[in-house]
């Protein structure tokens, strides 16, 4: 009996020592990156759920430009989206935009004297950030209302878009959107027929985590 465990024992170690020899010196386990990262390109993943947000990057305004009528321009914006997906790279992370806000606006459309408001409506949009090149950003189907105090009373124009589309830089955690179309969806005949939204937020920050630190894109 001794003599069958003791024989059963050296063959377990022989395999187990055959197996250790083949796996090369200092492998270790694969460490998979996903889509988003906090702290660095290749850092921790972001987690499914996390709640991301950023402010308007320093020194940049938000500015909805309506041609020759004139443009709304806000000096304070913030937004935040909820990850619903975040896959390994390559791939396209999902997230819920769940707010976003815009303040001190002015505006140098004719005959307005301030703006009273501008919000978005029906949120959450759907918003997708991909690693493919350029880092591209989308959020499908932004409905925004800008309200103005002008001569004759209150002005409310509500614009739309089937998408707009933007760019992540890993340089300085941001994304930006540059002139992005829109167009009227709802308003009296003094509302500019179109115009384009630009802006840019940063750095993203993952709030779900303690010190809140940077979201990058692999």
């Amino acid at each position: 009996m001794f003599s069958w465990v003791f024989r059963a024992t050296m063959t377990a170690v022989v395999a187990l020592t055959a197996i250790a020899l083949a796996i090369p010196a200092g492998a270790s386990a694969a460490v998979t990156h996903d889509v988003l990262t906090i702290n660095k390109v290749g850092g921790a993943n972001v987690r499914v759920g996390a709640i991301l947000k950023a402010n308007l990057h320093k020194g940049t305004k938000v500015v909805f430009a309506a041609g020759s009528a004139g443009h709304v321009t806000c000096s304070a914006s913030s937004f935040k989206v909820k990850v619903t997906k975040n896959p390994p790279k390559p791939g396209t992370a999902v997230a819920s935009l769940t707010a976003q806000t815009f303040s001190k606006c002015t505006t140098n459309i004719s005959n307005a004297r301030s703006v009273k408001s501008v919000k978005l409506n029906h949120l959450p949009y759907k918003t997708t950030i991909s690693d493919a090149a350029g880092f591209p950003v989308t959020v499908t189907g932004p409905s925004t209302t800008i309200t103005l105090n002008t001569t004759v009373g209150t002005l409310s124009c509500t614009y739309k878009s089937k998408v707009t589309k933007g760019h992540a830089s890993n340089t300085t955690q941001t994304i930006t959107f540059t002139k992005q179309p829109f167009k009227l969806s709802s308003g009296p005949r003094a509302c500019p027929s179109k115009g384009t939204f630009s802006a840019a937020y940063g750095p993203v920050l993952d709030k779900s985590v303690t010190g809140s630190p940077h979201v990058f894109v692999n």
